[in-house]
């Protein structure tokens, strides 16, 4: 009775106006409930206004021809003009073949690679030896990408170690690995594989520390063996985690590692170690036509944006893991 008097009334009721809050009062009432999480949130929200939504203001240089004496708004509009000559550049199908490739051996090679020393590390029962092969392979990841560059040349130079070794075993003549194009995707990707597998297992390995043990108890019950476990217990259990990565990287597909590129290729290996990234970086900083190199990069952004949303839509349809 006291819920129907009062939904009569003027001031509040089931589905009365009174009952509404209001977006603005509930972020209120949220903040004032959660103020220290706010406070630790505030960095990281700092961070990404200032360092990844601000410079969107800079992205209009794309559709201008932008000098510095005249900044940002006065610089005169093209409209898309900067596009245009990008698709027609005799580089353009070059350097997008070589971004799809070196980002797709990513996945294909790279990615797994996390995911089987995880699931090797998970077999084995001796501790100490599994803290050892986690810490060998955990190292490389510390190390600078610049050392690890340099670790390569001095490696695999005509008189480096891999072709004295090479020669003395197999009487292989010394190749310059580092100068040839049809080595450059091999020794990138390898060299990726080497120094993150280990810091990428860690993901993995945490997720199969999520499995009940229960399930691996009840499989062993049923006679099933380790490799018969792994495959219907753990796989399965690391599926949300493997997908939501994978989405991720899909996302990024275009977005190469250009810093490491950078310091690997030279002219010589442009035919297959150009990428998006590396190009924008001649263009923007070497040839100081920024105008033109922000059309590649928003084009290389919106294509990535677009993966992922692909990416997503696919998981979402196919399996219940997602990320929105």
């Amino acid at each position: 009775m006291a819920v129907i008097e009062k939904s009569n009334g003027s001031s509040a009721g089931i589905g009365g106006s009174g009952s509404r809050i209001s977006f603005g009062q509930r972020v209120r009432k949220d903040f004032a409930k959660n103020k220290l999480i706010y406070l630790m949130l505030s960095p990281a929200v700092a961070y990404f206004l200032l360092f990844h939504y601000g410079p969107m203001y800079g992205m209009q240089i794309a559709f201008k021809d932008f000098a510095i004496k005249l900044g940002i708004n006065g610089s005169p509009w093209t409209g898309f003009d900067n596009f245009a000559d990008f698709f027609s550049s005799f580089y353009f199908g070059r350097i997008l073949v070589n971004t799809i490739l070196l980002s797709l051996y990513s996945l294909i090679f790279a990615f797994p690679a996390g995911i089987v020393l995880a699931l090797l590390l998970n077999e084995v029962r001796k501790s100490w030896f599994k803290r050892t092969v986690q810490t060998i392979t955990y190292m490389p990841h510390f190390i600078s990408l610049v050392v690890v560059v340099g670790i390569m040349f001095d490696f695999l130079a005509r008189d480096g170690l891999v072709n004295n070794v090479l020669n003395s075993l197999l009487g292989i003549e010394p190749i310059a690995f580092m100068r040839e194009a049809d080595w450059f995707r091999t020794l990138y990707i390898g060299s990726g594989i080497w120094q993150n597998v280990g810091w990428s297992s860690i993901i993995f390995l945490a997720a199969i520390a999520t499995i009940d043990p229960s399930i691996y108890e009840a499989a062993r019950i049923d006679g099933a063996s380790r490799w018969k476990q792994t495959l219907h217990v753990t796989l399965p259990g690391i599926a949300p985690t493997i997908i939501i990565l994978l989405i991720l990287n899909i996302g990024q597909l275009l977005a190469v590692g250009s810093e490491k590129i950078l310091l690997m290729y030279n002219p010589i290996t442009y035919s297959t170690a150009d990428v998006i990234g590396t190009y924008t970086y001649r263009k923007g900083i070497l040839e100081t036509n920024y105008s033109y190199a922000a059309a590649v990069g928003m084009f290389n952004a919106i294509i990535s944006f677009t993966l992922l949303i692909i990416a997503n839509a696919v998981s979402r349809k196919t399996s219940e893991t997602k990320l929105w």
